[in-house]
């Protein structure tokens, strides 16, 4: 099994906007969940929160810019990038929306291609190893794209969840993980593992990272879950 998908939550009222968004994500090799109306897009976030939202201004009942304030006063969603679609071409309508907490802003009709290159940009920000990036935390060094962990220059062996599990922790390096939430982003979702199969892989990720001695970097927070540091 490889890395979990990166999800994307296309928000898009125009049905047919929607879908060509989402097939073109698809095609770049995201997970996509889709939304059709502001209060929809809240609920997705809520339950599932995604890497990367592509979020549509105009949309009836409840706006873009008004979902992009909603998330962007919540601690727990704030640092979810909203790239913002909106026909409004004028310096004060970009400006608004980026002042509400949008990442970027990108003006219909837009490029396809030109879209998912901002996409995959905010991709690198929050999941750096998703997108390639060599990660490093004290002598530990995680190359994303050849799939490659060393510690002190010594070749670590991992098997593709402990893998999975030390690129989560190499993202956010001090964040606490509970076992639900590395279970959403290891295994995903949409697949029914026990939590204390969580246990096993981080017992196995701890025995790799200390094969040839050093400390072990995985601290477990007690009744919360685990981090790295």
């Amino acid at each position: 099994m490889s890395a979990v998908q990166p999800r994307v939550l296309v928000v898009e009222d125009e049905p047919a906007q929607r879908e060509v968004l989402a097939y073109n994500l698809e095609a770049e090799g995201f997970a996509v969940s889709r939304a059709e109306n502001g209060e929809e897009a809240l609920l997705f976030v809520e339950e599932d929160a995604p890497d990367v939202i592509v979020l549509d201004w105009m949309m009836p009942q409840l706006s873009g810019i008004e979902v992009c304030r909603r998330l962007k006063i919540k601690p727990e969603t704030r640092g979810i990038p909203v790239i913002m679609l909106s026909a409004r071409s004028e310096e004060v309508d970009r400006v608004r929306g980026l002042e509400t907490g949008a990442d970027d802003y990108v003006i219909k009709p837009y490029s396809v291609i030109e879209l998912m290159a901002r996409v995959r940009a905010q991709l690198r920000r929050v999941r750096p190893a998703a997108s390639g990036q060599l990660l490093e935390f004290d002598d530990i060094v995680l190359n994303g794209e050849s799939h490659k962990v060393t510690r002190a220059s010594a070749d670590v062996k991992l098997g593709p969840t402990e893998f999975r599990l030390l690129s989560t922790f190499m993202e956010k390096p001090g964040r606490v993980w509970s076992r639900e939430q590395l279970l959403d982003r290891v295994w995903g979702r949409d697949i029914y593992v026990d939590t204390r199969t969580v246990d096993v892989h981080i017992g196995r990720l701890r025995k790799a990272l200390t094969q040839f001695g050093g400390s072990d970097p995985v601290r477990t927070v007690r009744g919360a879950g685990y981090s790295l540091g």
